[in-house]
């Protein structure tokens, strides 16, 4: 029996199973052959195309598209993948409202783009579907290459390292590979264990091990895998979560949105998963409207995101904030937790508004309280664990234009590497250009 919306406190089981079902079906659903067909209809295949330049894996759009016209969307696909190995998940969680499809001349003249993700995803699906793997393995080169972290970023060098021939090794720490995709990506957007069968997928390419449990700084270090392996590539993330410098964030119910994330990934019963009546969650960005989304769709009552700036400051893109409020999810601009009362457990947050004086952000004294049976930390995450000798800026490893660290033989990328965005899709560019330099590297 549901419990209801209602419920006290933080508990399993507010929505009856069969509405958690429709809750958490596919956000976009994809495309029949006929759909696709019309939606390339609407490409101009632009010479010089725009879409392209604001792709940062520089797929080519205007081909792939054409080949969807033509009938071909494993032909599509095949230009998808050269590019973007994980063209499947990009096409389901990549901003492409910011990226590609906002760069689309008929998103210009319009306000309507060409629905290049959806086209991506039907492009990519098709062929995983039919138990397609189109890239062969170079000549073995007789090198091992060590990746550690298997996210978009760790995957990505990996495939390319395996196809141009080398073997490598993937130590991931946790139980499943996939890293932010499997643990991190809300499960309305990636639906039917998708992470784990893009992974499988990409394994087919063939000489790419990888070993779960494998923890940089505890079961190996950087100095045994440099012995051990010909190059090594970091992409071990962020693991750490920024400090909530808020009086009583030591409370029960006070927890990290990425953590909560993760449960509903992870969930085999979402009826089980328990969740606040009144939840808020402290941030602005992806990880803030993903984390409030499903505790809507799980059953909260009241949600809240409380972000310290202006919306137009917010990470998360102005499509994922409309989403959020069409799910009845509360924004809350312009505020920063100071304290979190209750008796043990979080009852009540209690924010103070904020203002900028000459570019910087202060706090204006007047203060709202709201109930907060939970709360929930998306305030950015931090390098955990970095090895020593990796020169750092901040808080991530400095790589140059190729990924190289200030260490011979290391390479990095992804989210733990300074500069680009913490996207799936850059971490992927960055993966895969990281692996050409490692292999140019290696043949020299």
């Amino acid at each position: 029996m549901a419990q209801g919306q209602m419920a006290p406190g933080i508990v399993a089981g507010r929505l009856s199973s069969d509405e958690l079902t429709s809750n958490f079906t596919d956000l976009h659903p994809p495309l029949a052959p006929h759909e696709a067909a019309v939606a390339a209809d609407r490409c101009y295949f632009c010479y010089d195309a725009p879409c392209v330049t604001a792709c940062p894996t520089d797929i080519d759009i205007p081909l792939f598209i054409r080949q969807i016209q033509a009938g071909q969307p494993e032909s599509a696909a095949k230009t998808i993948l050269d590019q973007n190995i994980l063209g499947g998940m990009c096409a389901r969680v990549c901003p492409t409202e910011t990226l590609c499809e906002e760069a689309c001349v008929r998103e210009t003249a319009e306000g309507k783009p060409v629905e290049i993700g959806r086209l991506q995803r039907y492009a990519t699906d098709t062929l995983m579907q039919a138990g397609v793997h189109p890239f062969t393995r170079a000549a073995p080169t007789g090198k091992t290459v060590a990746v550690i972290g298997a996210g978009p970023a760790g995957l990505a060098c990996a495939h390319r390292l395996a196809m141009l021939g080398h073997d490598v090794v993937i130590h991931e720490a946790k139980p499943k590979p996939g890293g932010l995709n499997e643990y991190g990506i809300a499960a309305y957007k990636a639906t039917n264990d998708f992470a784990q069968t893009e992974v499988d997928w990409l394994l087919k390419i063939g000489g790419i091990a990888i070993e779960t449990g494998s923890v940089l700084g505890d079961t190996i270090s950087l100095d045994g895998l440099l012995e051990a392996y010909d190059a090594v590539f970091l992409s071990i993330g962020l693991a750490g979560v920024n400090a909530l410098r808020a009086q009583g964030s030591d409370k029960d119910g006070v927890r990290n949105a990425v953590d909560f994330i993760a449960d509903v990934r992870q969930a085999s019963d979402l009826a089980k998963l328990p969740v606040g009546r009144n939840v808020v969650i402290i941030g602005g960005g992806m990880t803030a409207v993903d984390a409030a989304v499903k505790s809507k769709l799980l059953g909260a009552e009241h949600v809240t995101i409380a972000y310290r700036r202006g919306r137009d400051a917010m990470g998360a893109s102005r499509y994922e904030q409309d989403l959020a409020a069409s799910h009845g999810v509360r924004i809350l601009c312009n505020v920063q937790p100071v304290a979190i009362h209750g008796n043990g457990a979080a009852a009540e947050i209690e924010l103070e508004y904020t203002a900028t004086v000459d570019g910087t952000l202060i706090g204006t004294g007047e203060t709202i309280r709201l109930p907060a049976d939970q709360v929930l930390k998306a305030i950015g995450q931090t390098l955990d664990g970095a090895p020593e000798g990796l020169e750092l800026d901040g808080n991530k490893i400095v790589v140059d234009a190729t990924g190289r660290t200030s260490v011979p033989g290391v390479w990095a990328g992804g989210d733990c590497a300074a500069g680009g965005e913490d996207l799936t899709v850059t971490a992927v560019a960055e993966g895969r250009d990281a692996a050409m330099d490692i292999h140019a590297s290696l043949s020299a």
